[in-house]
This record gives structure tokens, C-alpha cells and sequence, in this order.
């Protein structure tokens, strides 16, 4: 039984579905850091009905890529969520002033609008995950090209100076 109406569609097309433990092994990480990726905002698995995880090949995908951004671009878990909460899901979903003006997300900063606090797990599941404010940050490159496009400056906050 599947909690969300996501993976059960991938069921029915025989898509192949992978346990953590099995999404961990592939990607040669461990568990604990796929939970950290998603406690963190940068995944958001499938759900069955009992919680348990599932992720699809697109995710182990997502989850490599962060990984190459962490070892190869050398940006943090911190750097890659600021990253992320930079999109502007408004413009990408064509919201309203008064739509925009109304979100939760526009008073929240620091994490992506698929972590605003109050969605349920379900939420973020069946629609965040669909979504092209999600589906668009899950490679490095294509993110900064997105932030680029729509005028976002990435460029990290000044840290400020040891005495």
C-alpha cells in the first residue's frame, strides 16, 4: 500500500523503486545520510503508507549530484539549501501578487518552498516532488543557471572577519 498517489503511478509502470537500504548501497553512501539529505531539505523520497522511503532512479540521480556538488564544487549542505531557497517558485509557477503575497515561503528564508513548515509529509510527497521548483535544483549546474535566468544572486553572504 502506498501512501501517496506518486508511487503508486510508478508501480502500476514498472518503474523500479529501491529501499533506503537499497538507494544507499547504489549510491555508496549510508542511510544516515540519505535521512540527513531529506531532514535537511535537499530530497524529498516517496512514501508507503507505513512512512517507509522509496526512491526512484530520478532520486538516486538527485542524490548523486548532490554529492558531486559537496565533493567536486565543494559547497556545504548550507550552501546547497541557500541555493536552493533562492529560486523563485512564485515566477516559475506563475503566482498572483496576491498569490505571492499570501504564501508562507515569502516569509520563510533559508530553505526551499518545499519545506515550508505546516506541509504535510504527503504534501511535499505527491506535489512538491512533481513540482519545477524541485525537479529543476537537483543538478548544480542547472540550478545556478536557473538563478541566473530569473536574476537571483547566488553570490554567498560576506562571512564575517576573525579578530
Amino acid at each position: 500500500m502506498y501512501a501517496n498517489t506518486t508511487a503508486a503511478m510508478m508501480r502500476k509502470t514498472g518503474q523500479r523503486l529501491y529501499t533506503i537500504g537499497e538507494a544507499a548501497d547504489l549510491i555508496g553512501v549510508s542511510v544516515p545520510t540519505i535521512r540527513m539529505y531529506e531532514r535537511e531539505g535537499l530530497i524529498i523520497p516517496l512514501r508507503k503508507a507505513s512512512r517507509h522511503r522509496l526512491f526512484a532512479e530520478s532520486d538516486l540521480e538527485r542524490i548523486r549530484s548532490i554529492r558531486r556538488t559537496i565533493n567536486t564544487d565543494k559547497v556545504s549542505i548550507a550552501g546547497i539549501r541557500r541555493l536552493m531557497s533562492l529560486v523563485p517558485c512564485w515566477k516559475m509557477n506563475g503566482c498572483t501578487e496576491e498569490q505571492k503575497s499570501a504564501c508562507p515561503r515569502m516569509s520563510t528564508s533559508g530553505s526551499p518552498c518545499w519545506m515550508i513548515s505546516g506541509k504535510t509529509w504527503q504534501s511535499r510527497s505527491d506535489q512538491c516532488r512533481t513540482c519545477g521548483s524541485y525537479l529543476k535544483t537537483a543538478d548544480h549546474a542547472e540550478l545556478l543557471a536557473l538563478l541566473e535566468e530569473y536574476g537571483v544572486d547566488a553570490t554567498p553572504p560576506p562571512t564575517p572577519a576573525s579578530v
